[in-house]
């Protein structure tokens, strides 16, 4: 069973899903001595299992991040307000020469990537959205596979340890991307990532990655000193020669085109750290509270916009420290935080 204290450099490339981790970021930090997750999210099972043939010819530790489904209904008024959210993205639709898409609320091919970790288990599964239940957590374990789920407050964090996973990803605010909220509904909350470790120690007593604006070897260090076992980066990586980010991304990114990156809705219907961009400041307040609904009525937009190069209209994730992002071959950024975390 794969084990965090196994790690060379505890410094885990965090899952970015869309297309920015890629097999060759998952490669670069593993050859470091450090471990990735590829990103199952959006992907289906097919493709994932692709992602996993790719990254396994890196011939290093890594592991799959899914995403769980949220069973919860929609309120009674979130119908009526994805109408009005149609209607205030079609001009920039028309603008772009796209459709608004139309709001499914699918699964994201849950049970399917299930079969495929028993089928083709990996060293390490990561959870997001909420907790497998008893019965996956203990399959995918039987398989030699360690099961870690996000969490983002210290009842999350009971839950998932009442499943048997083998350790929690403590995920604050300070998190560029989605916040790890077991329900699209809730708020996500505002606890420092290094008191929200605090928290979840006092009530859990498993191994904890630290995630959450952790851009340079000081914020490291102190994660670690709080009693994290590992942390997780994203932000860190977006700048890498091995992400997958793309060129409008990567250009708002190195020059610092906006000034702040806020949590938001305005992309998909989930709380999400993001540049506040004009998409941001013109639906962050309309957009319901509504995944992967949102996500695949604005999908069409995002993507003609990153072919257009328009900034102004993608999600562009970035933590608090986003400012810190450089450019650099993964393993070497790595490298360099772990050496600056030990300084």
């Amino acid at each position: 069973m794969f084990s965090l204290q196994s790690l060379e450099i505890p410094i885990i490339a965090a899952p970015m899903a869309g297309g920015v981790s890629t097999p060759e970021l998952v490669g670069a930090v593993g050859a470091a001595g450090g471990f990735g997750f590829v990103a199952g999210g959006y992907r289906t099972a097919a493709q994932l299992s692709d992602d996993i043939d790719l990254a396994q010819s890196a011939e290093v530790h890594f592991g799959v991040n899914v995403f769980l489904p949220d069973e919860s209904p929609f309120r009674p008024d979130v119908e009526a307000a994805l109408a009005v959210f149609r209607q205030e993205l079609a001009p920039i639709a028309e603008e772009l020469g796209v459709e608004v898409g139309q709001p499914v609320h699918d699964r994201d091919d849950w049970a399917a990537k299930v079969e495929l970790l028993i089928s083709k288990p990996v060293p390490a599964v990561s959870c997001t959205f909420g907790t497998p239940s008893e019965e996956v957590v203990r399959r995918l374990r039987a398989e030699g596979t360690a099961v870690m789920v996000t969490v983002t407050d210290a009842h999350e964090a009971k839950l998932a340890a009442a499943t048997g996973v083998d350790a929690l990803i403590v995920q604050g605010p300070e998190a560029g991307g989605h916040r790890g909220t077991f329900l699209t509904s809730d708020l996500p909350g505002t606890t420092p990532l290094l008191d929200l470790l605090a928290e979840v120690r006092r009530v859990v007593d498993l191994p904890l990655i630290a995630a959450g604006g952790l851009t340079n070897g000081r914020a490291i260090r102190a994660a670690l000193d709080a009693g994290a076992t590992a942390v997780q980066l994203g932000t860190a990586f977006l700048l890498s020669d091995e992400a997958g980010t793309g060129p409008a991304y990567r250009r708002a990114l190195r020059e610092r085109s906006y000034a702040d990156a806020i949590p938001t809705r305005a992309f998909t219907g989930r709380f999400a750290r993001s540049l506040e961009n004009e998409f941001v400041r013109r639906f962050h307040k309309i957009a319901p509270a509504a995944y992967p609904s949102v996500h695949t009525m604005t999908l069409p937009i995002r993507r003609a916009a990153a072919v257009a190069g328009r900034a102004e209209y993608l999600a562009m994730w970035a933590g608090t420290g986003w400012h810190e992002a450089r450019e650099a071959p993964a393993a070497q950024i790595a490298r360099d935080l772990w050496e600056d975390a030990n300084r």
